[in-house]
């Protein structure tokens, strides 16, 4: 029997809301088609957002959206996508299919759908393809509520009152498809970038997110720090908040990203091989963590995940620039691992963002026409809600080596463990073994264990939810459990996800 130990008494950080962070980018149907539909569709929408995505979202209690890239950002003009919808400009979407982009969905349409889902806004601005003015025009565009060129513009476009942008980042994988740049380069351009980036008294603060490295590039991470640094190696926090980081787990990316692997057609070995890939983000997470600590010991500068998840093959007959990808049980497992690492090092990881939300990569809604399914990762996600905003407690948990004759051994178990507002402790914990059941005992110290409520999501590790068949993978409660001698008992069937509640 596995032992789940939680210390009451010891709170290690604030898990906040927008770990459980989510991306939009124009891409494929994700936008247009996943969220966006316009006004004349027939399709049930407000103001041109899909109903049925809408109100899945806020269940799911989505914090924070960041968009409009991804890479498409660095080609993203703004004003592009502003003024009469007939008149916007049409451009072609380089990174994503080579089709149009009739800009239908701009800054307006975006701020729509933040509010009708309750979330805060993430926006990311042209460093690649941009200037330094279009991007100071942006922000007054949006945040300025006094007399301006821009504040008019906004308001002669139907919006009297500025928006609120909680988050702005300035640029997208400068080292690659935002402008191949050397950190050296970037790290001057964000400094002068972001000066223009400016705080107006509308919109109080945003919280500046600076372009970190892809996966294990520790120089990238040291060299933006240094340029970001005074003569004395502090005080990169008077120009950046966050730093982001991305890491996909791809099965077969190690042969080329050609050839990925299937999202649906995969064996026992490949299942582990992804899970032992997607626990790799741990060692990013430790170790850029370190390379910010030498820097701000403070810890005034958060470590952004904006980028993360499962990357498979397109699903066959599908525009190979849209990346539409199926999701199965495999990818909740991707999902309460990466969820769980996250709140663990919530001291730095202040946000993530899964890539992405509707019809690409791995999403937690897919569509087609009129119809919406969940996927088993939203559910991971609905189990997590619970965290959002609590305290991590200290807890540590007993496991063994699975995936040993596969030949990628991983733990069987993963948890994290919070505590509500009110004094309510909620725990979740994943059973990554394919086909092996686990007993489990949690015992918690400095708290009289009450009332305890539990959820769970299990399948078979390929089982999905198709357009046909909706509903094979959901979540339901779980009753299987005793509550004795101050501990709780229960066994965690192979491939799930559980959500605990103590009172």
């Amino acid at each position: 029997m596995a032992k789940l130990y939680v210390n009451a008494a010891v709170k290690k950080g604030k898990m906040n809301k927008e770990i459980q962070g989510h991306f939009s980018e124009h891409l494929g149907r994700c936008i247009y088609e996943g969220l966006y539909v316009g006004e004349d569709s027939p399709i049930p929408n407000t103001n041109g957002m899909r109903n049925d995505v809408v109100a899945a979202l806020r269940e799911m209690k989505l914090p924070v959206l960041r968009w409009p890239g991804g890479c498409f950002a660095d080609e993203y003009h703004w004003k592009d996508g502003i003024g009469p919808k007939e008149s916007r400009k049409k451009m072609i979407n380089t990174h994503w299919g080579g089709v149009v982009e009739d800009n239908s969905f701009g800054t307006h349409e975006f701020m729509e759908l933040c509010r009708q889902i309750g979330c805060e806004t993430y926006i990311n601005g042209n460093v690649g393809s941009g200037t330094v003015q279009e991007m100071s025009e942006w922000v007054e565009y949006m945040t300025f509520e006094g007399v301006s060129p821009m504040a008019d513009l906004r308001k002669a476009n139907g919006h009297e009152a500025p928006w609120r942008v909680n988050y702005f980042g300035v640029g997208n994988e400068n080292w690659g498809c935002g402008g191949n740049m050397r950190p050296e380069y970037y790290a001057n351009e964000y400094r002068r970038y972001q000066t223009y980036v400016r705080n107006y008294k509308s919109n109080e603060w945003i919280y500046k997110i600076a372009c970190g490295p892809s996966g294990d590039d520790y120089d990238w991470m040291k060299t933006l720090l240094e340029t970001l640094s005074d003569r004395n190696g502090r005080g990169a926090d008077r120009f950046v908040n966050g730093i982001s980081l991305h890491y996909y787990t791809v099965p077969d990316g190690e042969e080329g990203w050609d050839k990925k692997g299937s999202a649906t057609d995969f064996d026992k070995a490949a299942y582990y091989k992804t899970l032992r890939k997607t626990n790799y983000m741990e060692t990013l997470l430790k170790n850029h963590i370190a390379i910010l600590d030498s820097y701000d010991p403070e810890n005034r500068i958060g470590l952004i995940v904006d980028e993360w998840g499962t990357w498979y093959d397109v699903e066959p007959g599908t525009n190979p620039g849209f990346l539409y990808q199926q999701n199965t049980m495999r990818d909740a497992m991707v999902a309460a691992i990466n969820l769980n690492l996250f709140n663990k090092y919530c001291r730095r990881v202040k946000m993530a963002n899964i890539a992405q939300l509707v019809n690409v990569l791995q999403s937690v809604i897919l569509t087609e026409g009129e119809k919406m399914i969940l996927t088993p990762t939203y559910h991971v996600f609905n189990l997590f809600k619970h965290h959002q905003e609590g305290e991590l407690l200290e807890s540590s948990i007993e496991t063994e080596e699975i995936g040993i004759e596969e030949g990628h051994p991983i733990r069987n178990l993963t948890e994290s463990v919070s505590m509500d507002a009110e004094g309510g402790i909620h725990i979740t914990v994943a059973n990554l073994s394919a086909d092996q059941s686990c007993p489990v005992e949690v015992e918690i110290a400095h708290k009289q264990i009450g009332a305890v409520q539990a959820e769970i999501l299990t399948n078979e590790i390929h089982a999905k939810n198709t357009f046909d068949q909706p509903d094979t993978v959901h979540t339901e409660c779980f009753d299987e459990l005793t509550v004795e001698n101050g501990s709780i008992r229960f066994t965690m069937p192979a491939c799930s996800v559980m959500h605990l509640a103590v009172e």
